[in-house]
């Protein structure tokens, strides 16, 4: 009669173990739902949404059998920009509430108050290691005092959160803690070389988080007052170094973020080095084609480069090498099924009949010729060409063309010399 009792009595037990994740957005208004994904060394998976109440409150449900581990609140598009880390330890409700102002603050989770606590922590005593090397810097008893509270909150800390995931992240975060007096050439010097000692490259809840990437990008573009390409070279290959006792798919991952971010601030040079020196390499070694074709793309591509050449018309041949007597070109990558091209093909017409010595080159990427045909008599000033099989034509790779319609200026050797992002970049571009 206990077994049946005690089986009785397991169920609500059972249920009990479920456990929510949920907090406050607010303003209300301007969220709509929180999406929430459990993190992984490779990416995230989606596990499941909810929408917020007029207060901006929302909840939700985690299976019994949900793993401890990194999960990710996406509050905002794009998810990549607009999302934060939570620890879920399999044991706890976590609760929190959210402002773009103050960021995320958490009223329930023992391991995520932990974290957020420490980090608090250790931000003031930066502050005051901050002012002491503003204000002179030279009181060595001062000195002993300030990194003598920095290795006791340290410690006080990685004692709390022995056992729990967060001992991760904070023995992870352990600052340079010197033993003797360093000014402050030397203290800079040592946070700089210590800056990624403790953490595991190969632990795969850090993995699964932020921090090693914000660690990333925060040597690579905030350690450095007045940065150049060399300070960043430098940087990079710190980065690498640390990374090499860890698995290629690791290596290639992380150092593809640096290449994306340089891409994005659109300095060619540094995205070329990483690629040439580091990713091509890796992205052979782990047989990543469309990663490998991609940097060969934009390497080709980039600013500096001489544009790959092309047939452009077949009848006549007429290749882009061939172009003489104008100054700059302008390659379009365009196509008649696209809107944006509709709008803007009119307005570089217009553009480019106040510019001399430039000529115009759109190649329409189509799937056949009947609507390219009829669009290209509005154009007559133009070199036209056509590229059939659209997305799948060869130049789509070649010139990494993502969307249309895209743009290349090249000089008279055709030498790319700027990439407009849209008409409105061209424009500028020629007014300049």
């Amino acid at each position: 009669m206990k077994k049946i009792v005690f089986a009785f009595l397991l169920f609500p037990f059972i249920v009990m173990a479920q456990h929510n994740i949920g907090g406050t957005f607010s303003p209300a208004e301007d969220y709509t739902y929180a999406f929430l994904y459990e993190a992984t060394p490779e990416g995230a998976n989606y596990i499941n949404r909810a929408e917020l109440d007029s207060l901006g409150n929302f909840s939700i449900t985690l299976d019994e059998n949900a793993k401890a581990g990194i999960y990710k609140i996406v509050y905002a598009i794009p998810p990549e920009e607009n999302n934060f880390d939570i620890i879920y330890n399999g044991k706890e409700d976590v609760k929190f509430t959210f402002s773009q102002d103050y960021g995320v603050n958490f009223t329930e989770s023992s391991e995520n108050k932990l974290w957020a606590s420490y980090l608090n922590s250790m931000d003031m005593v930066n502050q005051t290691i901050t002012n002491f090397y503003s204000k002179d810097g030279t009181d060595t008893n001062a000195f002993e005092s300030i990194f003598k509270t920095a290795k006791d909150t340290q410690q006080q800390y990685e004692d709390l959160a022995e056992g729990k995931l967060a001992e991760a992240f904070i023995k992870a975060n352990k600052p340079h803690l010197p033993e003797d007096y360093e000014d402050l050439e030397t203290y800079s010097k040592n946070v700089k070389s210590s800056f990624f000692d403790h953490i595991d490259f190969n632990n795969n809840l850090l993995r699964s988080s932020s921090l090693i990437t914000d660690r990333i990008s925060g040597f690579v573009f905030g350690l450095s007052a007045k940065p150049n390409n060399s300070t960043y070279m430098a940087n990079v290959d710190v980065v690498a170094n640390a990374l090499k006792n860890t698995d290629s798919v690791t290596q290639l991952s992380l150092l593809e973020l640096l290449w994306q971010e340089f891409k994005r601030r659109e300095n060619h040079d540094l995205a070329n080095y990483i690629s040439d020196k580091y990713l091509l390499k890796l992205a052979k070694a782990t047989g990543n084609k469309i990663l490998e074709q991609q940097l060969i793309s934009y390497k080709n591509t980039s600013i500096g480069a001489i544009a790959p050449d092309f047939e452009i018309q077949t009848e006549p041949s007429l290749k882009l090498s061939e172009l003489k007597g104008d100054t700059h070109y302008v390659l379009i990558f365009w196509s008649s099924g696209c809107g944006h091209c509709l709008n803007e093909l009119p307005k570089v017409k217009a553009l480019m009949s106040t510019i001399s010595n430039a000529k115009v080159v759109a190649f329409g990427l189509e799937n056949d010729t009947v609507n390219w045909a009829e669009e290209i008599k509005k154009y007559p000033n133009f070199v036209h060409g056509i590229g059939l099989g659209k997305w799948e034509n060869p130049l789509v790779q070649t010139y990494a063309v993502a969307a249309t319609p895209t743009y290349f200026v090249l000089d008279s050797d055709k030498t790319i010399i700027a990439k407009p992002y849209d008409f409105e970049s061209l424009r500028a571009f020629f007014k300049k």
